[in-house]
């Protein structure tokens, strides 16, 4: 039922309230949420268990404040439906409500990023994708990213490092 209110909710919002716009900080609790969602929707089960530990609603939380001047969303003021985050030349996190999958809001969200990475002066922007996200690998190559290569990146768990082997996307600005 809840699916099906925020479904009928995203059919009556206007142009207006799914602008790109920076984070409220009265946000931070319900961005956790849906960060954390998507992660396990899209990452759980592809990722090493040893990774997927350390991914708690609370580690999500603790991400967001250390990053917070960098957080894009969509979405009205209090619901944001989607979040954005850019680090340097990396298109670094790209998460969106199960509900608003398919309107748009993904590929606006990704503009977005990449302007904030363009407005760098950067000319190739990256992004790192899980081996076997295939959902995400498709809707980035049909917004003009390719792939570069596997690389390994290192992520940040308490205690240390964690390597990750990815699928890195590339696009020219």
């Amino acid at each position: 039922m809840d699916r099906l209110y925020k479904s009928m909710r995203l059919h009556k919002l206007n142009g207006n309230d799914m602008d790109i716009r920076a984070a409220n900080e009265s946000e931070i609790n319900h961005l956790a949420s849906l960060w954390y969602n998507g992660w396990q929707d899209a990452h759980a089960k592809i990722l090493p268990v040893e990774l997927a530990r350390h991914r708690t609603l609370d580690s999500f939380r603790q991400r967001l404040q250390a990053i917070w001047p960098e957080v894009r969303v969509a979405g009205p003021i209090g619901e944001p439906v989607g979040l954005c985050l850019v680090k340097d030349d990396e298109l670094n996190q790209l998460y969106v409500d199960t509900a608003a999958r398919g309107t748009g809001i993904a590929a606006r969200l990704l503009a977005d990023g990449e302007d904030q990475i363009r407005a760098r002066g950067v000319k190739t922007a990256w992004l790192a994708c899980a081996i076997g996200n295939k959902r995400a690998a498709k809707f980035y190559e049909k917004n003009g990213w390719h792939y570069a290569g596997n690389v390994v990146i290192h992520l940040e768990i308490p205690g240390g490092m964690f390597p990750l082997e990815v699928w890195r996307y590339e696009k020219n600005l």
